[in-house]
């Protein structure tokens, strides 16, 4: 298939898999550069940790793979007060400027808000998120652990009141990745180690 054929299709959304993780992060590193979106304030607080369950989106272009990708993260919105944290929102630039990543938003906006969920949080384009109703005033009582443009932490009440009030750090609440202990990689290494000299 040509770049062009690809790009007339309508790609399809759906809840991300196992199978899509790889691709999300090359379409990430494609549209960030890897050591820059690594280096994110915002990546502080999704590192280690899985997305919230059923809000980890990815659409998929006519041959399959991942063209889109967009996460929704548990944080809380100061002491006590869950909150998710939206992002990174990407898309390949085969399919940009054909509404993929408002679909990506509406999409999982929509999904949050059937799930129960309150809040929603992002560092973003305040005018590009404004239309689906972030708003920098939702924030000013927040703040991230770490360095971050005032004017781009945005918030969206999905419940009425949800981040009225809202005051303190933003915090990582979600389930840890299941990572191998030290101990783990040193027998790991060890046995490669062995399987090299024997070979």
């Amino acid at each position: 298939m040509t770049a062009l054929s690809l790009a007339t299709a309508a790609p399809v959304i759906s809840l991300e898999t196992e199978a899509d993780i790889a691709q999300r992060e090359a379409l990430l590193d494609l549209a960030f550069g890897r050591a820059a979106r690594l280096a994110k304030t915002s990546e502080r607080l999704r590192e280690g940790r899985k997305p919230a369950e059923g809000l980890a989106f990815a659409a998929h272009g006519p041959d399959g793979r991942v063209v889109a990708t967009l996460r929704l993260w548990h944080v809380t919105a100061g002491p006590s007060r869950p909150a998710l944290l939206l992002g990174p929102l990407a898309v390949h630039p085969w399919f940009r400027d054909r509404g993929l990543g408002g679909a990506m938003m509406t999409t999982a906006i929509c999904e949050a808000t059937r799930l129960g969920h309150g809040a929603i949080l992002l560092v973003g384009d305040a005018p590009y998120y404004a239309r689906f109703g972030f708003d920098v005033g939702l924030t000013q009582g927040l703040w991230l652990p770490g360095a971050f443009d005032r004017n781009r932490f945005l918030g969206l009440e999905l419940a009425s009141g949800a981040l009225n009030e809202a005051r303190g750090l933003v915090s990582p609440t979600g389930a840890t990745l299941d990572l191998p202990s030290l101990g783990d990689l040193v027998a790991r290494s060890a046995g490669t180690a062995e399987l090299r000299r024997s070979a």
